[in-house]
């Protein structure tokens, strides 16, 4: 497999685990319309027949619906069928006939057929063996702000929306530690499932992380805002796991990737984020009658995922290629012995490179720059985040530091989640334009590779994306910011203070001062929340409205012209009612 991460001979994005930030190495290797047919249906499975030595496996393309005449055919034929996706006519079947592709092409409704792998399907496939649940580290107690999310002001946009429960994440990756301190609350077992050779394991754990590239994925995406460790992108909302990569190897073969994204559509995932590209080819080329199938195969997929309203979002790849002007592959395939091979721009790096899939660059450490290993491409890189040294979670309740477009991706399917989040009927198609609208423009460096305007090139496309606008809030205006970070609990019918200590401010309070509040509990009608003054003066912000709505999370204006601003500023929430508790999850006053 390839992470849009560096490190791994595949698409992973990987580094050291480690218990404290440190920096990893790069991911060097490369990772990430049609009608989808009719709508949902599960993947159909007959009885494989037992694992043999030379078993391969195929997709087998036909006319969506009823595939029944084709399936049988497999059968008929030197085959079986390992899984079956009706609904866009993709059948994944295993054969150790060497002429088995050839054979079923020429049956009556089959329209391409390829084979996934140049190496033999993993005995593993028949009777799949649950990764390891890892012992948990003891939690650190601390959760400091990082560059990464300051640079796409996701730091600001936790205190007007940190994201909504409703939206659900799809982690396709090498799966994910749901035990882990910073992701545990966020995570949806009942979405979550391995896909691992083609057809969904559902049972408990089947999901978890067979290497480290997924669990630092998800926590970008959405680590928990609990003052652990790390906070991800959206710390409110669901994340799912859907593993699709297989263990030992680490590969993403073009049928887990189908099941991945067929999972994702009928699940109602809004946002998936898909950091690998799809083994063993760096890029399929259509000329090639095995990798036409996978194009077909892994396209119908995504187009019907986002037909049931699901967006991905895609890591561009770490081998510093132009993806616009491609030359020559000396990758793949990368299941056994690479050769060289001559490209065309119809050879396409998937899912990265599909239609409706927004493809993410990689910035460097000062945010304004191209991570020296991130792929780009003049119409391709759609837009770019830090994917340069970004600590997150990793299994056992570890964290690590890691590099790569793998590192970048999740932080834009973080704030098409925020988007999301802020605006329920949006479309795929809408957080697509959006993303674009409101990301912040990158003028091209001293560097010929980089073409096009600052509004659009081919290093950032439309630029670094900004989670605050996303929100719908701005940057605050030129003034001085203070912030709390630390939770303060709220327990029934009592109240609470959170002090911010504003010092080095001249005069007084302005009278549009800005209070962001973010407070975590259920039936926001049971409080009444007050800014409370320096000299004592009491500012009420939210009184018993709201009934049983969960969380208030918005930014206010208070006329404070009368307070000197130096001195100690409290956030008082009193608790009214018995039954719904929660926490001061953090507030901020700006002047």
């Amino acid at each position: 497999m390839r992470f849009s991460a560096l490190a791994l001979g595949t698409t992973l994005a990987l580094g050291t685990t480690i218990g404290l930030a440190q920096a990893a190495p790069l991911d060097n290797e490369p990772l990430a319309a049609r009608s989808a047919g009719p709508a949902a249906a599960p993947a159909i499975a007959a009885a494989p027949a037992a694992w043999a030595a030379g078993t391969r496996a195929y997709l087998v393309i036909t006319t969506p619906g009823d595939t029944t005449a084709v399936r049988t055919a497999v059968a008929s034929n030197g085959g079986s069928v390992f899984a079956s996706y009706d609904a866009i006519g993709v059948i994944v079947a295993h054969s150790t006939s060497a002429s088995f592709a050839a054979t079923m092409r020429g049956v009556s409704g089959v329209q391409k057929v390829g084979a996934t792998r140049t190496s033999d399907v993993p005995a593993d496939a028949y009777n799949p063996a649950l990764p390891a649940n890892p012992a948990q580290a003891t939690a650190p107690t601390t959760e400091p702000v990082r560059s990464d999310m300051t640079q796409i002001k996701a730091d600001q946009a936790w205190a007007v929306n940190p994201g909504s429960t409703s939206v659900k994440v799809g982690i396709l990756d090498t799966g994910v530690d749901d035990q882990h301190q910073d992701l545990a609350p966020n995570f949806n077992a009942a979405d979550s499932v391995s896909c691992a050779y083609g057809k969904a394991d559902t049972r408990v754990g089947a999901w978890r992380d067979v290497d480290q590239h997924g669990t630092h994925v998800a926590g970008t995406v959405a680590a928990a805002k609990n003052g652990k460790g790390a906070i991800g992108v959206a710390p409110g909302v669901k994340i799912s796991s859907v593993r699709i990569a297989e263990p030992g190897t680490t590969l993403f073969f073009a049928e887990n990737t189908v099941c991945g994204l067929v999972w994702a559509g009928d699940h109602g995932f809004k946002v998936t984020n898909n950091s690998y590209y799809t083994d063993p080819w760096q890029f399929n080329c259509p000329n090639d009658l095995d990798q036409a199938a996978i194009l077909e195969g892994v396209g119908r997929a995504q187009a019907y995922a986002e037909s049931k309203g699901s967006l991905q979002v895609a890591a561009a790849g770490n081998s510093n290629v132009d993806l616009a002007n491609k030359t020559t592959d000396s990758s793949s395939p990368n299941d056994s012995t690479p050769v060289t091979r001559t490209l065309t721009n119809d050879c396409l790096d998937i899912p990265a490179e599909l239609p409706g899939v927004i493809t993410v660059a990689a910035n460097g450490t000062s945010g304004t720059s191209k991570a020296s290993f991130s792929n780009y491409g003049r119409d391709v890189i759609e837009v770019s985040a830090p994917g340069e040294s970004v600590y997150s979670t990793a299994p056992g309740g570890k964290y690590a530091t890691l590099s790569g477009t793998s590192m970048a991706s999740p932080h834009v399917a973080g704030v098409a989640a925020l988007l999301a989040s802020a605006n329920p009927a949006y479309t795929p198609a809408d957080i697509r334009a959006k993303l674009g609208e409101q990301a912040t423009d990158l003028a091209c460096p001293s560097d010929s590779r980089c073409t096009g305007t600052t509004a659009k090139n081919s290093f950032f496309g439309e630029g670094r994306v900004d989670a605050l606008k996303a929100v719908g809030g701005s940057t605050p205006p030129a003034g001085a910011y203070f912030e709390n970070l630390t939770d303060y609990a709220i327990a029934d019918n009592s109240t609470v203070e959170s002090p911010i200590t504003v010092s080095g401010v001249t005069g007084n309070a302005p009278a549009t001062l800005k209070v962001g509040i973010d407070i975590k509990h259920t039936y926001i009608g049971d409080l009444k929340v007050d800014l409370i003054a320096p000299d004592g003066s009491v500012y009420n912000l939210h009184n018993r409205t709201g009934s049983g709505t969960d969380n208030i999370a918005q930014t206010y204006t208070v006329d404070a012209s009368s307070e000197v601003a130096n001195g100690v500023w409290k956030l008082r929430v009193n608790d009214n009612a018995s039954q719904d508790t929660g926490r001061i999850d953090a507030w901020n006053l700006t002047f």
